[in-house]
């Protein structure tokens, strides 16, 4: 094999890992399948301590607490399982991914309206009891809740993509196609993240499946398209931002009037 031939397939790598997905095709880095199972269980971890785990102090305190554990948990595992490039999820924040972050954001937030008030009507729908919560609270408290959600919404995003990347590694390797084994994580870690929410909205599946699932699709196909989580999380920060506002807004207009 010539020099120049041999150049080639060493750069050729890395310009492949720019412009994929990272992780379930070995690149940057390869994953083995029992590091991937530690990636898992992290994120599994960290959604346990998110609702089960009694923390001591206030809570405005603990909320923070456990909103920093969230995404810590899982990078942690990452970084582990892949010291050389666990990065590859995070990509430099230019212009067009603000816009993005945008553009997914309100789509997330259109489609879930278009959904909640057809589907209320036959399935019943259970409001985020945060809602009324955020409706009741001092000013202050709404500020620290609020920037409490940054941390939490960026664990929410890697305990979804982080498990959709392992799902893709797994069935690749079991033979499937990119297109094939990304479509069924994409829709199978939507699932998963609408049915977390279960306790959030009084058990109930259908809503859990049908609107937060749906959103979550939207939310998702932010990352597979600009490979970048932090656009991903932006777009999940807006939407939930906007949708946390409202009760603010109208207890705020109840007043005045």
């Amino acid at each position: 094999m010539s020099t120049e031939t041999v150049t080639e397939t060493e750069t050729a790598a890395p310009r492949r890992a720019a412009s994929d997905l990272p992780f379930y095709n070995d690149l940057p880095t390869a994953i083995s399948g029992t590091k991937w199972l530690v990636i898992v269980a992290a994120c599994a971890l960290a959604y346990a301590q998110l609702v089960l785990l009694p923390l001591p102090g206030s809570a405005q305190a603990q909320q923070w607490m456990h909103a920093i554990l969230f995404p810590v948990i899982p990078l942690a595992a990452l970084a582990w399982a892949a010291p050389q490039g666990w990065t590859a999820i995070f990509r430099r924040v230019r212009v067009r991914d603000i816009g993005a972050m945008i553009g997914f954001g309100l789509l997330c937030l259109t489609a879930s309206c278009a959904l909640a008030m057809p589907l209320a009507k036959v399935i019943g729908a259970s409001a985020n009891p945060s809602a009324h919560i955020l409706a009741e609270a001092s000013t202050g408290q709404q500020i620290s809740f609020f920037l409490a959600t940054l941390p939490q919404l960026l664990g929410e995003e890697l305990i979804t993509i982080l498990p959709m990347l392992a799902l893709m590694s797994l069935l690749v390797r079991w033979g499937w196609s990119r297109r094939a084994s990304l479509a069924t994580a994409w829709i199978g870690t939507a699932v998963l993240f609408g049915l977390l929410h279960l306790p959030t909205y009084n058990w109930n599946v259908l809503q859990c499946l049908a609107l937060i699932g749906v959103a979550r699709l939207f939310l998702t196909l932010a990352f597979v398209v600009t490979r970048n989580l932090w656009v991903s999380t932006g777009a999940h920060i807006l939407n939930d931002w906007i949708m946390f506002s409202v009760p603010i807004l109208l207890s705020a207009a109840a007043i005045t009037l």
